[in-house]
């Protein structure tokens, strides 16, 4: 944690930066002390990536000042940044999948016995000595398409100190990783501040946050909130402070009351991109007015499962039933026509055209359809309409319908992709990660409309790496590892301690739950 010098290395003062119809940061006051863990807070489009993007040299500030070490700098790249010791990881990791840890970590640095080329014996080893001393475990020859999603994040941070980093910014960096990866993460940076590394720690996890910052500003509007101890605070102030009013950190939820079968999974298989078996003779049922959770380590065959569900990957074998329709492998318009909506995992990859409108998004799976479409003509009128309306009534935050969908930050793509989806009024909803990368006031508000979906009767069936999330929604939880469901247990009844053996592939002498009405 931090050490006890309280010197300024760096100070951001009145930072202004605007882009067309959006203030983003609006004479924003920043400073970072040597050796602390100093985090930023806020909803999504608060400001706090743009503000970090200026001091990375990734944008150029309207007005203000960066001073590095009390000397005034600007940086007119990432580059620049770079050469004065600082560091960006990034919440999409800017890594070449097809190059090994060390490639990718040397990429684009001049060599120190130029014109000679450097030897990778010695690249390896320095590597080896930086991951050793930073518990940043990684194995320099081991192809970067190989890795899981930490170790990938593993590599990037190795970049950033191999290229002499002072100032480590990371944003979201939690955003895609599994509670142990997590942990090892926040052991990580405690590490590294230790050794008198300066850390910008960007998140929405207010307990992650309090568990490993020093200092705390929160951001809101584009302008600082205030800036407090991480000692002498908690998670429902620094709430108050992101939002400007309580927040319920777990929503509250009723009973459900389940009704008919709504999605059947029998027996199914299906292979991973690597063409290893992933979904291994997966059976599954979920009922009209109830959640359904897949709880998981990442990489169980989750990501497949959601896919094969939704028409996006091929079945091996196994059928997918939806209202007692066989859809097994049909394509995703034909299961949609079914009763299936789909809030993606990769909302960017899945859920959105990033160069069409707000507008044009909203209405993707419905278009050729009255009142959309008249007489084989668009009616540009009634898409706007109905964009405009969901956008008020999901609180996505954009400058106007018209405003492309690559635009908006990851919280407010997402509502928009919730507002399509359940626009569409499904009978089931296959909702993967639905608040990934958002910030608490948006989390909450999710939570909120699916309940409210739950309670009108939707099947839901809920695939997420966060327990807490799967704790607070599901009704039942199905356990997922190695590809297959090893138990499916009651929520009020789960034992947190059973369910992480039973996610960690351990042997549970208990038995587990049948998948029956008589579980919910």
């Amino acid at each position: 944690m931090m050490t006890e010098t309280i010197e300024k290395i760096v100070e951001m003062r009145k930072i202004v930066k605007r882009f067309p119809g959006v203030l983003a940061n609006d004479h924003i006051d920043f400073d970072l002390r040597q050796g602390e863990i100093h985090a930023l807070l806020g909803e999504n489009g608060a400001g706090k990536t743009t503000l970090m993007d200026i001091l990375f040299g990734l944008y150029e500030l309207d007005s203000g000042e960066i001073l590095l070490k009390g000397k005034a700098v600007q940086f007119s790249s990432a580059h620049d940044a770079i050469m004065h010791g600082l560091g960006m990881v990034h919440q999409h990791f800017m890594l070449v999948q097809s190059f090994t840890v060390a490639e990718n970590i040397i990429l684009g640095q001049p060599s120190p016995r130029a014109p000679l080329v450097e030897k990778l014996e010695d690249v390896n080893e320095r590597i080896r000595k930086a991951s050793d001393a930073y518990g940043l475990k990684v194995d320099p020859q081991a192809g970067v398409w190989t890795l899981s999603v930490g170790e990938q994040q593993r590599v990037e941070i190795l970049k950033a100190l191999y290229r002499g980093a002072e100032v480590l910014i990371l944003d979201e960096p939690t955003a895609v990783l599994t509670p142990p990866e997590v942990k090892d993460l926040l052991d990580v940076l405690r590490r590294l501040a230790q050794a008198g590394k300066t850390i910008v720690f960007i998140s929405h996890k207010l307990g992650e946050v309090l568990a490993v910052s020093d200092r705390i500003t929160v951001l809101q509007d584009g302008r600082v909130v205030g800036t407090v101890a991480a000692s002498e605070t908690d998670q429902q102030a620094l709430a108050r402070m992101m939002v400007g009013r309580d927040i319920l950190l777990a929503v509250k939820k009723g009973p459900a009351h389940p009704g008919e079968t709504r999605l059947k999974v029998s027996h199914l298989k299906a292979r991973n991109d690597r063409n290893l078996l992933a979904v291994n003779d997966v059976s599954l049922e979920v009922y009209a007015g109830e959640i359904l959770g897949v709880a998981g380590v990442a990489g169980n065959g989750q990501t497949e499962l959601e896919e094969v569900i939704a028409g996006l990957r091929h079945a091996e074998s196994g059928q997918v039933e939806i209202c007692a329709a066989n859809v097994t492998n049909s394509p995703p318009r034909k299961i949609g026509e079914a009763g299936l909506a789909h809030i993606p995992s990769d909302r960017y990859q899945r859920g959105v055209l990033q160069d069409f409108s707000v507008a044009e998004n909203m209405v993707l799976e419905r278009f050729e359809d009255v009142p959309f479409t008249r007489r084989g003509l668009l009616d540009w009128n009634q898409i706007y309409c109905e964009a405009k309306e969901l956008v008020a009534r999901f609180d996505v935050r954009t400058p106007s319908a018209q405003t492309p969908a690559g635009k908006l930050s990851g919280g407010n793509t997402q509502k928009m992709i919730l507002a399509r989806e359940l626009a569409r009024k499904p009978r089931v909803l296959l909702a993967a990660q639905p608040t990934r990368g958002m910030d608490i006031s948006a989390i909450e508000f999710v939570h909120t409309r699916l309940l409210e979906q739950r309670d009108a009767g939707t099947a839901i069936l809920l695939f997420s790496t966060e327990l807490d999330e799967i704790m607070t929604l599901s009704d039942r939880i199905a356990v997922m590892y190695g590809g297959r469901i090893v138990g499916v247990l009651k929520t009020a009844e789960v034992d947190i301690n059973q369910l992480g053996m039973m996610m960690g592939g351990s042997v549970v002498s208990d038995p587990v739950v049948e998948s029956d009405r008589s579980a919910t």
